[in-house]
C-alpha cells in the first residue's frame, strides 16, 4: 500500500515519543491527525512544529472516536495515549487501570465499529519484570513488577485476544529507555513532572537543578551502579513507521523489542553530560530505590530482522549531544 496521502490516528501525539513519531510519518509521506488530551503533551509542538491536525480530546470520549472513525478515512491507528510514571502507578492504580487499560479498550472498541484493523501499540519493557536472561528476548515471561507494566501487559493481552476475535492486527513495541532528541532540535523531551535520568542530568549542567542523584552505587554492575538501555527517540520513531508499513502491507500481529542492546551506567551517563555540556555535574549518592533491576538490556534482533529496522543514533554521545542541543532551546 503507498502511503500517499494514507491517514493515521496518532493518539498521545502531542508528547515525547508520540511527537517524534509524528514527525517521522510526516517525512515518510503519511497524513497525520492527533488526538491527545494535553494532560502530558504539548499543543505548541503539534501546531507550530509539526503543523499536523491536532484534536484536543481523550480516548475515553467513544462518540469522539465514532465521529472521527466516521467521517475520516483511517487507515490505522498508533497509540501512545497512556500515563507512564511507575511510582505514580503504585500510588494510584486506578488511575492507570482506566486510563491505559479501559481507555485503551474504548479505543479499540471504536476501531472495530469502524473497520480499522491495523493497530501500532507503544508498550514497554516493564512488561518483563526482573529479567531473568540478560539481554532480554520478546519470549522472555512477562511479569510485571508494578501497576504501569502490568496495563500494558493486560493491553498486549486484549490486542491477542482481538486479533483471534476480530482480524485486528497489531504491533506492540515494547520500549527500554527512550532518550535524546530531534537531531535538527525541532522536538525533544519536556516532561512534568521530569523523572528520567538524561533530563535531569541535563537540567543540573543548565544549572536549573542543583545536582543530580545516584540512587545505588553498590549493583553487581561493573562501576557499582545500574546499567540501562538508551535507544534514541528518533530511532524509535522509525521503527514506528516500519511496524505500520510491515501491517499496511498485511503482516500478522507481532511484539518486538526496541532497545540499543547494550547498555550504559548511571556514571557513563553523567560521565558523557559532562563531557557534552563542558559542565561540571553535582552528584550526590543515595540508596538505592526499591524495585530497580540491577540491569536491563533488550534484544532488538527481531525488529532488525523482520522489520528491517537499523538505529541511526546509537552511541552516548548522539543521545546525550542531540538532548543537550534541544534543552538549551527550550529551556533558554
Amino acid at each position: 500500500m503507498s502511503s500517499a496521502k494514507t491517514t493515521i490516528l496518532v493518539t498521545g501525539g502531542a508528547g515525547y515519543i508520540g511527537s517524534h513519531t509524528v514527525l517521522a510519518l510526516k517525512q515518510a509521506g503519511y497524513e497525520v491527525i492527533v488526538l491527545d488530551n494535553l494532560v502530558y503533551g504539548h499543543q505548541d509542538l503539534v501546531e507550530k512544529v509539526l503543523q499536523v491536525e491536532l484534536i484536543v480530546g481523550d480516548i475515553g470520549d467513544r462518540s469522539l472516536l465514532d465521529n472521527l472513525f466516521h467521517n475520516r478515512n483511517i487507515a490505522g491507528v498508533m497509540h501512545f495515549s497512556a500515563y507512564a510514571y511507575v511510582g505514580e502507578s503504585v500510588k494510584e492504580p486506578a488511575k492507570y487501570y482506566h486510563n491505559n487499560v479501559v481507555g485503551t479498550l474504548n479505543l479499540l472498541g471504536a476501531m472495530e465499529a469502524a473497520g480499522v484493523h491495523r493497530f501500532v501499540f507503544s508498550s514497554t519493557c516493564a512488561t518483563y519484570g526482573i529479567p531473568q536472561v540478560i539481554p532480554i528476548p520478546e519470549d522472555h515471561s512477562q511479569k510485571p513488577i508494578n501497576p504501569y507494566g502490568a496495563t500494558k501487559l493486560m493491553v498486549e493481552r486484549i490486542l491477542a485476544d482481538f486479533d483471534v476475535a476480530y482480524n485486528l492486527k497489531s504491533v506492540c513495541f515494547r520500549y527500554f529507555n527512550a532518550a535524546g532528541a530531534d537531531p535538527h532540535g525541532r522536538l525533544g523531551e519536556d516532561h512534568s513532572p521530569e523523572t528520567h535520568l538524561i533530563p535531569l542530568v541535563l537540567f543540573t549542567a543548565l544549572g536549573k537543578r542543583e545536582s543530580i542523584s545516584m540512587f545505588g552505587t553498590d549493583y553487581d554492575t561493573p562501576d557499582g551502579t545500574c546499567v540501562r538501555d538508551y535507544i534514541h527517540v528518533s530511532d524509535l520513531a522509525d521503527a514506528h513507521v516500519l511496524g505500520l508499513e510491515y501491517l499496511l502491507k498485511g503482516g500478522d500481529s507481532q511484539a518486538f523489542n526496541l532497545g540499543n542492546g547494550k547498555g550504559f551506567s548511571v556514571k557513563d551517563v553523567i560521565e558523557t553530560a559532562k563531557q557534552v555540556t563542558g559542565k561540571e555535574i553535582k552528584i550526590i549518592e543515595c540508596d538505592r530505590r526499591p524495585g530497580d533491576p540491577p540491569i536491563l538490556i533488550g534484544s532488538a534482533k527481531k525488529a532488525t530482522t523482520i522489520l528491517g529496522w537499523q538505529p541511526q543514533y546509537s552511541s552516548l554521545q548522539d543521545i546525550l549531544t542531540h538532548a543537550w542541543q534541544w534543552h538549551q532551546k527550550r529551556h533558554k
